[in-house]
């Protein structure tokens, strides 16, 4: 299962992704939190340094959750240590916390970064109607 969208460079598109990514989840039957946190938070670092637009992915297969956010913007992020003043520089260390795995990759279309997360497919998902999951054959049932 994959989805991807193509974000305008501004502030909206934090909440618009986060509401993607939370639907998109939902609907797959995979938890949403905190991918949806975390969404929001490289959403909002590639709106802030990369100046053009950006890309969201979102893809689910053999139990793991994968997030890209790639934009323009040539410079790998670094996790940077906060002081308790400064606004931001969190973003990737709540990635860093949060997510069972997390990176950066350049691209020829700048950079993207991911992140992974475990994915249970819940059973009462909409999966359970697309084939996701394997058939279940009775074999004997008590009368």
């Amino acid at each position: 299962m994959s989805a991807s969208w193509t974000l305008a460079p501004c502030a909206v598109s934090v909440p618009v992704a986060r509401r993607l990514t939370r639907a998109t989840l939902r609907d797959w039957g995979v938890p949403d939190e905190p991918a949806d946190l975390l969404v929001s938070e490289l959403v909002t670092n590639a709106v802030q340094h990369a100046g053009g637009p950006v890309r969201l992915r979102l893809s689910a297969a053999d139990g793991v959750l994968r997030c890209e956010v790639g934009d323009g913007g040539p410079g790998l992020p670094r996790p940077r240590p906060a002081t308790p003043d400064d606004e931001g520089s969190r973003g990737l260390a709540l990635v860093a916390a949060l997510a069972s795995a997390w990176g950066s990759t350049r691209t020829c279309r700048g950079k993207v970064v991911w992140f992974e997360l475990p994915a249970p497919v819940s059973r009462s998902s909409s999966g359970l109607d697309s084939g996701l999951l394997p058939p279940v054959r009775l074999v004997a049932v008590p009368g």
